[in-house]
């Protein structure tokens, strides 16, 4: 049969593959809240956080990579994914001759994590008291966490957040936001990806989308303020009953309506706005689009 013939023919393949890529298993001694840097290409980036005072990197270098070590002190970290004969991380002609590489770290719960990576997924999971920053493009990024300040930017990757961050900054180009547990202060911001995220009582929350739509459900502080504006993406904006504050809602072209008063029409031209005091004192909302649909609901 011809399929016999292809049989060795793959074994080859599949040995060949498995011997290219060389098996890591680092270790090294950390402090609770070490700092950890992490960078990779291609391939996956998972980190989950443990009770012990230490770092440990396993999974398996792609080929084409120079080998893996866990470079610092005990307070500061790296281990960086960097090809054989490049003279530097993002060194592209030297990249695109790297297999992908998985890594899977566990480093102490309250680490700080600065994750650098291109088109590697990244996990973290169980993280609990350090700052979070990751950098990807087109890498997807997914957050389970708690921690006080967490940055995120990526180009065409999503970002999906649970746990809880008091301070969220999350920018996409193309790729999609979800983060329904957003803490006291949030920055979200895309041009064309879907923006659907939760939470507060928001001290500070603003959110800017060109094409992408939006959902938005949450609450702000007494003297919180919460802004949105959108080009041509839909707005859906989700506000409790209870909700006290002054509210400005306002769309160019497309169709306004709100359960919190009647929007009144231009009197000359397109477009319609509504000014509104929810309540007593409160805080501020502002709510914009372009040519956006726009909907502010009671939740």
């Amino acid at each position: 049969m011809k399929t016999a013939r292809y049989i060795p023919l793959l074994l080859c393949l599949c040995v060949g593959r498995a011997l290219a890529e060389t098996p890591i298993n680092l270790h090294h001694e950390a402090s609770p809240t070490v700092r950890v840097s992490v960078s990779n290409v291609a391939g996956d980036v998972t980190i989950s956080g443990w009770d012990r005072n230490e770092v440990q990197v396993t999974g398996q270098l792609g080929d084409g990579s120079k080998p893996l070590a866990i470079t610092g002190s005990n307070g500061d970290l790296s281990i960086k994914v960097e090809p054989q004969g490049g003279s530097g991380w993002l060194n592209w002609s030297s990249d695109s001759r790297m297999s992908p590489s998985t890594l899977e770290l566990h480093v102490p719960k309250a680490a700080a994590l600065d994750v650098n990576v291109v088109s590697a997924a990244v996990v973290l999971d169980g993280l609990d008291g350090g700052s979070i920053q990751i950098d990807s493009v087109s890498g997807r990024a997914r957050i389970s966490a708690r921690t006080p300040s967490l940055k995120v930017n990526s180009v065409s990757g999503n970002i999906e957040l649970s746990g809880h961050a008091d301070t969220a900054g999350l920018q996409t180009v193309s790729g999609d936001i979800l983060a329904p547990t957003l803490g006291n202060e949030a920055k979200l911001e895309t041009i064309s990806g879907h923006i659907q995220a939760s939470g507060g009582p928001w001290k500070k929350f603003t959110l800017s989308t060109v094409s992408g739509d939006v959902q938005l459900s949450g609450g702000i502080a007494p003297d919180g303020s919460l802004g949105i504006d959108s080009m041509s993406g839909d707005v859906l904006l989700q506000l409790p009953a209870t909700v006290a504050g002054s509210l400005h809602a306002s769309s160019f072209s497309g169709d306004l309506r709100s359960d919190f008063g009647t929007p009144e029409k231009a009197e000359h031209g397109p477009g319609s706005s509504l000014d509104v005091h929810l309540g007593s004192d409160g805080g501020k909302i502002n709510v914009e689009t372009f040519s956006g649909d726009l909907r502010i609901r009671k939740n």
